[in-house]
């Protein structure tokens, strides 16, 4: 029976897709097994990763695809039929709803061409255009390639021994992420099934267990896993009445990590390579979607510098679920430079207009930028519970908002010109190795 307030109605719904997406995970249901690599370099790099259609086929997911996505059906019916075809938060679960039923087309057609309709559906493409502007995410990728790329980011590229092992790295991360949110909130542990270095998910980050980590990877995952992913999950099971808030469809992707980069940046946690690695995700989409193979982005990243470990990385992250032959790919990896130049933007965009009280909104739970003015009229309407959880700078607003508000003046500045007149000046100086600062020495 369906409750009679709308509230009820609302958790109910809520709740109930909670339960039906649990066991949908993406990214377990495209991995690579660690033995790819040591194959891929066993046989020079020279020979395509032995991952295909039939590959992918043998992963049979946890759970049973048909009765989840008759599942998935029958709440977008039921949404719509007791919340209403214009209800502002049903419209928000429906779509949600709707991107988990794509998220099963995905998996469905792993190892195919299909297999990039479909992750273009959910995540984008990277010959995209940025919302609200004319720029492409392709061309705003080699922007920032170039810029990361650029002398002044090698200067910058001081020593970061990675000195912790990933036992020491769960240690001292538990530590401060205990800290942060209070001891036995989240969890901190090893994992061997992980692309990447680290991973959050849910309540937990996980640890690759083959990996060694700098003091700075510790405080980009401190911010980026800790404050971000796991602390959105938090505050939105902290929530009554709106219980997938606590969950994340693709939908909310590109907010997640452009808030995960955003914190990383303003703590001054990130650094050039970091920043470079982020852009390098871009150009690899868009060779993989025009047709380059695993081999030819491979390669690429080689002939710019990249070591052969973190240029098989980046490939690999691009085409898990495709096709190493080129032409379907793995598109997920546009989220991070296109959250964070749109979440600035919005930012930037509620500074100006005068409503920076709704970006705390951000991190009630798992968002996407259009659904933070609705949440925040739910918001002031007692529905919507504040989030626990906030980094300093969106706990006081007064620094934020004098961040962006000169930012968006700078932004009106002509650099080219500004350049050419300091220039003159820099030009002068020896050219000799750089020097950090506080290397020298004074008498």
């Amino acid at each position: 029976m369906m409750p009679d307030t709308y509230r009820e109605r609302l958790r109910t719904l809520s709740d109930r897709l909670i339960a039906i997406q649990k066991p949908i995970q993406i990214l377990d249901a495209i991995k690579w097994p660690s033995s790819c690599r040591d194959t891929f370099f066993a046989q020079g790099a020279q020979v395509l990763p032995a991952i295909d259609h039939a590959y992918y086929q043998a992963q049979t997911p946890a759970f049973n695809v048909n009765d989840v996505y008759r599942a998935l059906q029958d709440l977008r019916a039921d949404i719509a039929k007791h919340l209403g075809k214009t209800d502002a938060l049903g419209l928000i679960l429906e779509d949600t709803t709707l991107q988990y039923l794509r998220v099963i087309d995905l998996l469905r057609t792993r190892g195919t061409p299909d297999f990039l309709t479909h992750s273009q559906a959910l995540y984008g493409s990277a010959r995209d255009h940025l919302r609200g502007d004319n720029k492409s995410l392709l061309a705003l990728g080699e922007r920032l390639c170039a810029i990361f790329s650029l002398p002044g980011a090698r200067h910058l590229s001081q020593p970061y021994p990675k000195i912790f092992s990933a036992e020491e790295a769960v240690a001292r991360l538990s530590q401060r992420l205990g800290d942060y949110f209070g001891q036995g909130a989240l969890s901190v542990a090893l994992d061997d099934g992980i692309v990447s270095d680290a991973a959050a998910g849910g309540d937990k980050i996980k640890i690759n267990k083959k990996a060694r980590f700098s003091e700075l990877d510790l405080q980009v995952l401190e911010v980026h896993e800790g404050w971000v992913h796991v602390g959105t999950t938090l505050n939105g099971r902290k929530q009554t009445w709106a219980t997938w808030l606590s969950v994340g469809s693709p939908r909310i992707t590109a907010t997640q990590e452009g808030l995960a980069v955003l914190i990383e940046t303003l703590t001054f946690s990130s650094f050039p390579d970091r920043a470079r690695r982020i852009s390098d995700r871009v150009i690899a989409i868009d060779m993989a979607e025009q047709g380059a193979d695993f081999i030819e982005v491979y390669r690429h990243f080689v002939a710019r510098g990249t070591s052969p470990h973190d240029s098989y990385t980046i490939a690999q992250r691009v085409f898990r679920g495709g096709r190493v032959e080129g032409g379907a790919c793995f598109t997920k990896d546009l989220s991070y430079a296109r959250g964070f130049i749109e979440l600035v933007n919005f930012i930037r965009s509620a500074t100006l207009e005068g409503i920076p009280e709704i970006l705390p909104l951000l991190f009630v739970g798992k968002v996407t930028l259009d659904d933070v003015p609705t949440l925040y009229e739910y918001f002031l309407d007692g529905l919507i519970a504040p989030p626990q959880y906030l980094p300093p700078m969106f706990k006081d607003l007064n620094g934020l908002y004098v961040w962006f508000g000169f930012s968006s003046g700078i932004a009106q500045i002509d650099i080219k010109n500004v350049q050419a007149h300091f220039g003159y000046s820099f030009k002068k100086l020896p050219q000799v190795a750089a020097k950090p600062l506080q290397d020298c020495e004074f008498e």
